[in-house]
């Protein structure tokens, strides 16, 4: 994918990242700080302590995996865009056309499955936010 191209997904999705942890995933931060209680306890069972910290732990390991899990299946399909990209370029080299009409064919065609991606964006902001939010603390 063309640097300029990488470039415009790369700051979308960190964009998108950032205001995911900033709005939702430090609020699950804080109450997971409640580890640090679990072990003052000290009448309970190392069960018990270890039972605690796991509920701690458990709302942002949920949504650290929300989200991991969403950005792969994004980046798998747009892999898939450019790897159709590739293919195109490819048939159209081995049909004859010189390497300008191919690099054009490629650059026009992953460009378009990037504005397609970025565009899909504001909806996977969306979708992670109900399941963020839909997360017990």
């Amino acid at each position: 994918m063309a640097e300029a191209h990488q470039a415009r997904v790369q700051k979308t999705i960190e964009d998108m990242v950032q205001s995911l942890e900033r709005d939702h995933i430090r609020k699950m931060q804080v109450t997971s700080y409640c580890q640090h209680f679990c072990c003052e306890r000290s009448t309970d069972s190392m069960t018990q302590v270890h039972s605690c910290i796991e509920r701690c732990h458990t709302p942002l390991a949920q949504a650290q995996g929300l989200v991991t899990s969403e950005l792969e299946k994004f980046q798998d399909r747009l892999t898939r865009c450019t790897m159709h990209c590739n293919d195109k370029a490819k048939d159209l080299f081995d049909s004859g056309a010189k390497e300008p009409a191919v690099r054009a064919l490629m650059e026009n065609c992953v460009g378009s499955c990037v504005d397609d991606h970025i565009n899909l964006i504001p909806s996977m902001t969306h979708r992670l936010k109900e399941k963020l939010d839909s997360i017990p603390q």
